[in-house]
């Protein structure tokens, strides 16, 4: 396989480079499964993203999507499974992609990263990069699916106010205070 959406898959592994720092298997395997998703959403011109993991996949979903986590339509729902789902916002018909365990026989510097049978500084980067490419989208598995409702329902914006307590803007949840001044604080 040759192209990856929109890119080569030179320029593809460019672009992931480049967004998540270096060359991860993760967001080049997700690159073939967006690409394998994006293919079968012809019929839908606004989609949304669910991804079943918060490692690397959705950085490919975002490099390769409109669906970003800052604009709300990328959803990770940590499943811990490595897969995704593109879906139409109003019928919530979409395509899910999973790396399939059972395919990865043929390809076993795959299966020793995606099964962490061996440490990853044990791991032969460029034949698991190579083997990736080869692979393409021959590792997955495609099927349709519908989107529980709960995902296509949008949101109410909720209301901004000021915290009595440190006087920063918050979203507000009725008890008048920033959830750092209730005793969530991120900062000692």
């Amino acid at each position: 396989m040759n192209a990856i959406c929109q890119y080569t898959v030179e320029q593809y592994i460019d672009e992931l480079t480049n967004f998540h720092a270096h060359l991860a298997p993760g967001v080049l395997v997700g690159g073939f499964m967006v690409d394998a998703a994006v293919r079968r959403m012809t019929a839908y011109e606004f989609f949304d993203a669910i991804c079943e993991t918060s490692q690397c996949l959705p950085d490919a979903i975002q490099i390769l999507t409109p669906c970003t986590i800052g604009n709300g339509w990328l959803k990770i729902v940590n499943t811990g499974r490595f897969a995704l789902t593109l879906y139409d916002k109003k019928s919530g018909n979409g395509v899910r992609v999973s790396m399939d365990a059972s395919k990865l026989d043929r390809y076993p510097e795959i299966k020793r990263w995606f099964m962490r049978l061996v440490p990853k500084r044990e791991q032969d980067g460029d034949a698991l990069v190579s083997e990736i490419q080869e692979a393409g989208n021959s590792i997955l598995s495609i099927e349709a699916v519908r989107v529980s409702p709960a995902f296509l329902v949008k949101h109410v914006p909720i209301p901004i106010a000021l915290c009595r307590s440190c006087g920063e803007a918050y979203v507000e949840k009725g008890s008048g205070l920033c959830l750092a001044c209730e005793g969530k604080a991120i900062y000692i």
